[in-house]
């Protein structure tokens, strides 16, 4: 992941003219990707909530309210440009990513509470996330809200519902069996949605500039103080640390993809650039996440 995502970005920029042929195939792409993801959830998991409410609502305001308020703050203070503050606010306005699960199992987090966290907020993301961007966005450009929350509903909700039920009605034998082949069409997915999306930039990043840069660079602080809050969060709230790693993990990641959706389905190709640079660090990061959580909490 850590290498395969930079990886299709820079084969999206190469070959930007045979990406964008398959613009129309992303929302598709997308929707599969986002059901594959829902086999790994149960309802069951929903009951954590009942457990860990304190949990989950610090770590759905940390992702809603902290960080987008976090990366507006950036973007006004090292760029003039509105286009680009709709994209790093939208960066992680996105919902928590489903593949904080691999890390957060790798790391010996809680699983249930991060599969809750994942659950609920992907349920909540088709109205947080537009009414976010429509309070960056203000009056100075009309966004198309309504289409916004049906393409989010299509892309992640019904998906996600559609793989919950599925593992439901086979009582995860379903998964289980085809773990093999799901697994690696779901990377697919991911990637292509990398890939595709990157030459919509790709003009931009053929023509590296001093701004370009600086937007490289602050995402990349963007990324990394997503971490060092959610490790300060952790440290501040929770002993336990099953569920600091929990928060840490689901705090720091994102599923940027559907931010990289909604931002070139409804924004011009400057508002999708911090979006898609988002994608270089996520995997990345987190690997040395993994490791300095376990320093961490020593």
């Amino acid at each position: 992941m850590a290498v395969l995502t930079p990886l299709s970005l820079l084969i999206g920029v190469m070959f930007d003219q045979i990406g964008q042929t398959f613009i129309g195939w992303i929302p598709f792409v997308f929707a599969l990707m986002t059901f594959i993801s829902g086999l790994n959830i149960r309802m069951r998991d929903a009951k954590v909530f009942v457990e860990h409410p304190k949990t989950i609502l610090i770590c759905i305001a940390f992702l809603h309210i902290l960080m987008p308020v976090w990366a507006y703050f950036l973007a006004e203070l090292f760029f003039d440009n509105h286009l680009l503050t709709i994209g790093f606010v939208l960066a992680v306005a996105v919902p928590t990513g489903v593949t904080s699960m691999i890390w957060i199992t790798v790391s010996k987090g809680n699983v249930p509470l991060g599969l809750a966290i994942v659950l609920i907020d992907t349920l909540l993301a088709p109205f947080v996330m537009p009414s976010i961007v429509q309070l960056v966005v203000g009056n100075e450009m009309k966004i198309a809200t309504n289409s916004i929350i049906i393409d989010m509903i299509w892309m992640i909700v019904l998906p996600s519902l559609a793989g919950i039920a599925v593992n439901e009605l086979t009582k995860g034998s379903f998964p289980k069996k085809y773990s093999q082949v799901l697994a690696p069409i779901s990377k697919f997915c991911l990637f292509f949605i990398v890939l595709v999306n990157s030459s919509v930039v790709a003009p931009y990043l053929k023509n590296l500039n001093a701004e370009i840069i600086k937007i490289i660079i602050v995402v990349l602080c963007l990324s990394v103080s997503g971490y060092l809050f959610a490790a300060i969060f952790a440290r501040l709230f929770w002993q336990d640390r099953a569920i600091g790693t929990t928060f840490i993990f689901n705090a720091g990641m994102r599923n940027i993809a559907a931010g990289v959706v909604v931002a070139t389905t409804y924004f011009p190709a400057k508002a999708v650039l911090p979006v898609v640079l988002g994608m270089l660090f996520q995997q990345v990061l987190a690997s040395f996440a993994s490791q300095g959580v376990r320093k961490y909490f020593h």
